[in-house]
């Protein structure tokens, strides 16, 4: 096996957290092993000034650092898989989900409880349609206001008193080890998580079955089930940043999955929820079983109104 591996990773300090926790993981597996990080920056990066939802594409997260991985300059990458797209570039694989972190969104406010403690007309930052969906679902009165960057300038944003409140992921505070005056989790059973939320995904070139073997070792059996069905339901839907769509997996047992998901419309108008049960050993299977079953019941609808208003 070679003894040096380079890690290609955003630059934001919750991308640099992420490398390093992998990095100290094959250390502790394999100790003799040189670790470095290569910091790419990304179009997504770059574009902070735009809301996701307007910049358009898959990838924006990724694509160079794949490129980094394909040209040779970094042996392995580790992205949030939640910014994966559903189609990985030739020759590259997805070699490898460890354990996930809470997959929740986390509300945070300096004032404010809760959503509902919220006055009206209350300002919500967030960059997600996701969450900007089921905010206005639960409050139509409420103003959700852009807000990209990395967590630390979200967070400073709030105390400035730019926004009210704001949502983030809760595997990002975690993580970081982040709060604010008020930080209230939100449940999957009222606000479902984004695909693949929580989740790391270690990706590296697919013919570097060397590498492949050892990040085996990293890998979570539970985590990668449910990362697959969520992601198989977001192929099915044809889903990215600039659809309102929400998915959740769990593993019931050894050999039953569950998944949740939500298509809704921008301003929460519209909001179609379904779940479905399956085979641990057809994770994919469950989440494009049931992204047929959201299309035929009008999230197909939902979806070919929201690309025609963009």
């Amino acid at each position: 096996m070679k003894k040096n591996l380079v890690i290609a990773t955003r630059g934001s300090r919750l991308a640099l957290w992420q490398a390093d926790a992998v990095k100290r993981s094959l250390r502790k597996a394999h100790p003799f092993l040189e670790v470095t990080l290569e910091v790419v920056k990304t179009a997504g990066d770059i574009m902070q000034d735009v809301p996701l939802a307007k910049i358009g594409g898959k990838g924006l997260f990724v694509k160079e650092i794949e490129d980094a991985l394909l040209r040779g300059r970094a042996d392995l990458a580790v992205h949030s898989v939640k910014d994966v797209p559903m189609a990985l570039p030739e020759g590259l694989a997805l070699a490898c989900v460890p354990a996930r972190e809470d997959c929740r969104d986390a509300f945070l406010s300096v004032r404010y409880a809760d959503v509902s403690a919220l006055p009206e007309g209350a300002r919500v930052g967030t960059s997600s349609l996701r969450r900007q969906a089921q905010l206005l679902a639960l409050r139509p009165d409420l103003r959700v206001v852009p807000l990209r960057g990395n967590v630390d300038t979200r967070l400073r944003r709030l105390n400035e008193g730019v926004c009210d409140a704001i949502v983030l992921a809760a595997a990002a505070l975690r993580r970081l080890n982040l709060t604010a005056p008020v930080a209230r989790f939100l449940e999957t059973e009222r606000f479902l998580p984004a695909v693949g939320q929580g989740a790391l995904g270690l990706e590296c070139r697919a013919d570097d079955r060397e590498l492949a073997g050892v990040l085996r070792e990293l890998e979570d059996r539970a985590t990668r089930c449910c990362v697959e069905a969520e992601r198989g339901l977001l192929a099915g839907l044809e889903g990215g940043c600039q659809v309102p769509v929400a998915g959740h997996a769990r593993l019931l047992d050894e050999n039953t999955l569950h998944l949740e998901a939500l298509v809704a419309d921008i301003d929460g108008s519209r909001m179609l929820r379904r779940e479905r049960s399956g085979t641990a050993a057809d994770p994919r299977g469950l989440g494009l079983r049931l992204a047929d079953e959201l299309l035929e019941n009008g999230a197909r609808e939902i979806l070919e109104q929201l690309t025609r208003g963009q």
